[in-house]
């Protein structure tokens, strides 16, 4: 036996940058505090037991095999109906509608499959924070450009002087997580035309599509055609069904884009949970509970916006997904001063409610004295929080 004991091999790692994550640290310290996380995005009540039950069902029918690569069949039927009903875009669920892992899985698969090293990737900050380790992974080249501080809404001349030859994709999110601002018909236009005399593919991460307040409509890349005609449009039944942890959503793109999306989605993953899916089509067969999501996380805006009145946050405007922001700078309480993340951690231990500081979803940090609050919570969990931010 060899006097020295077994080495674990060096390695270069592959994302060098990335630690444990903000949502990690918090939901910690919620859980070390007792306090009411409105840090991490995702309910904290069920689905529809009519959808368990679906899934119980299609378990009973027999369908636990695999299912065919691309996704069930009747999933993406169900899928190209929804798309025609509400944005006017005919697809073939054969050749342009992919069923994914959930919507990180599907925008990993949409770089790795167009990405090539040193391609240039444009992301929009604030944003969700798996876009620059994606396009690191692909072997891109993340360019940031950053939305207007206090409003949150895309600078076309900004995004339009950082297009080089050398750009492969633009990454979008409306309704946007963190800020919750919706991109508007406008906002798409001018993108459409400053994409048009280019290569450039969109990459448009539409999750939060149901989540629209106040009247106004989602404006899906779907519903414009230069843009349809270059993008991975992506979905989450996760977030519009209250089941995040099941995750399943699904890529729409032009036939020749998911022909290649489907040789990476073949080998990263295969294929996506089989009764999840069978059920999610039979379900989907009343567009009823995904119509009705904006009324629903509406009025639980409305209920924290409300509460949040009483206090001394300012609020920042909410159009759209389940996410407040606030700012802090007006709040009576030395420990506004604090840096972002600090104050999101003062908070937690001495007021038990953890929230998310903006800072997170910035590469170098930039911090604007905003936070974020996730109100897709029960109201009683909602008005439990908000009791105790009044003492602010």
């Amino acid at each position: 036996m060899s006097p020295n004991p077994p080495r674990t091999p060096a390695l270069a790692s592959r994302l060098p940058n990335v630690g444990t994550t903000i949502f990690t640290v918090m939901s910690a310290l919620a859980t070390e505090h007792q306090a009411v996380n409105l840090g991490q995005g995702f309910p904290d009540f069920g689905c529809d037991p009519a959808l368990l039950d679906a899934v119980t069902q299609a378990m009973q029918a027999g369908h636990n095999q695999y299912p065919p690569m691309p996704g069930v069949p009747a999933l993406r039927q169900a899928m190209a109906d929804k798309m025609l009903a509400l944005y006017g875009l005919r697809c073939d669920p054969a050749t342009e509608i992919t069923v994914t892992a959930g919507a990180t899985q599907a925008i990993l698969t949409a770089l790795l499959a167009v990405v090539h090293p040193g391609d240039e990737v444009i992301v929009l900050e604030p944003c969700y924070d798996s876009y620059v380790p994606n396009i690191e992974l692909a072997g891109g080249v993340p360019v940031r450009v950053p939305l207007t501080p206090g409003t949150f809404r895309p600078d076309f001349d900004r995004i339009a002087a950082a297009m080089t030859a050398r750009t492969r994709a633009i990454v979008i999110n409306s309704p946007h997580n963190p800020s919750g601002t919706v991109w508007s018909a406008a906002d798409m236009l001018r993108l459409q035309d400053l994409l048009a005399p280019t290569d450039v593919l969109l990459i448009s991460d539409e999750v939060y599509e149901h989540m629209v307040f106040d009247g106004q409509q989602h404006q899906s890349a779907a519903r414009f055609p230069g843009l349809a005609a270059r993008a991975f449009i992506v979905s989450s039944f996760g977030k519009t069904y209250h089941v995040t942890g099941w995750k399943v959503g699904t890529v729409v793109a032009p036939p020749a884009l998911t022909a290649e999306f489907r040789k990476v989605h073949q080998f990263n993953v295969f294929t996506v949970n089989t009764p999840v899916q069978h059920a999610l089509a039979t379900y989907m067969a009343n567009p009823a509970p995904y119509l009705e999501l904006g009324a629903f996380y509406q009025r639980k805006r409305d209920l924290f916006r409300e509460g949040l009145a009483n206090t001394r946050f300012r609020m920042l405007a909410g159009e759209g997904t389940y996410f407040q922001c606030v700012d802090i700078a007006s709040l009576a309480v030395p420990e506004r001063d604090l840096p972002e993340g600090d104050f999101c951690q003062w908070l937690t231990r001495e007021i038990g409610v953890a929230a998310i500081p903006l800072s997170a979803f910035y590469g170098k940090g930039f911090d604007q004295r905003v936070v974020r609050f996730c109100f897709a919570k029960q109201d009683d969990t909602l008005r439990e929080a908000l009791k105790r931010l009044a003492r602010l």
